[in-house]
C-alpha cells in the first residue's frame, strides 16, 4: 500500500501526514488525526454528518479525499473554539442525541460567515444537507436566527 507525505492546515496548524491517494478526508481526520467531531454516517455525502469548513464553504469530508486538502484551510468542529454558533446551540437546545450537532453547527457556521442576513429560505436550504432523527429543525432555526438577528 502506496503512502504519500502531504501537509494539510487543519484548525491552523499545519500537519505533516501520510496517506494513500483513496483516504478520504473523514478518514484521516478521524483515524489519522484523531479529530473525531466529523462524524461517520451515512459516508456517501447525504447526511452531513462530516461536515467540515474548506477554505470557507461547508463540505462534506466523506465526499473529499485527503488529497484535495493540500494547500486548503480545514476547520473542524474542534477547531471553531466556542464560536457564536456554538454557544446559540446550547442556549436554545438545538441538539438531542448529539451525533449529528458538529455537521450542523460546521454547516450553520459556514452559512453566516457567507450569508449573515440569510432569511428563512435561504436558512431551510442549508439545513437540508443535514439529516437530524432525534429533533425537529426548529431550535436549529433559532440558534441560526439568534446571532443573524444580533448582527
Amino acid at each position: 500500500m502506496y503512502k504519500s507525505e502531504k501537509t494539510l492546515n487543519i484548525n491552523g496548524e499545519k500537519r505533516t501526514i501520510f496517506v494513500r491517494n483513496a483516504d478520504t478526508l473523514l478518514f484521516v481526520l478521524r483515524e489519522v488525526l484523531g479529530l473525531t467531531g466529523a462524524k461517520p454516517g451515512c459516508l456517501n455525502g447525504d447526511c452531513g454528518a462530516c461536515t467540515i469548513d474548506v477554505d470557507g464553504d461547508a463540505m462534506k469530508a466523506c465526499l473529499m479525499l485527503a488529497v484535495e486538502a493540500v494547500d486548503k484551510k480545514v476547520t473542524t468542529v474542534e477547531g471553531l473554539q466556542s464560536a457564536p454558533i456554538q454557544m446559540e446551540f446550547i442556549e436554545n437546545f438545538a441538539f438531542q442525541c448529539g451525533y449529528c450537532t458538529p455537521g450542523f453547527i460546521m454547516n450553520c457556521h459556514s452559512l453566516i460567515q457567507k450569508f449573515p442576513n440569510a432569511d428563512d429560505f435561504v436558512i431551510k436550504d442549508w439545513l437540508e444537507s443535514n439529516i437530524c432523527r432525534c429533533t425537529g429543525y426548529q431550535e436549529i432555526e433559532a440558534a441560526i436566527k439568534s446571532i443573524i438577528h444580533d448582527s
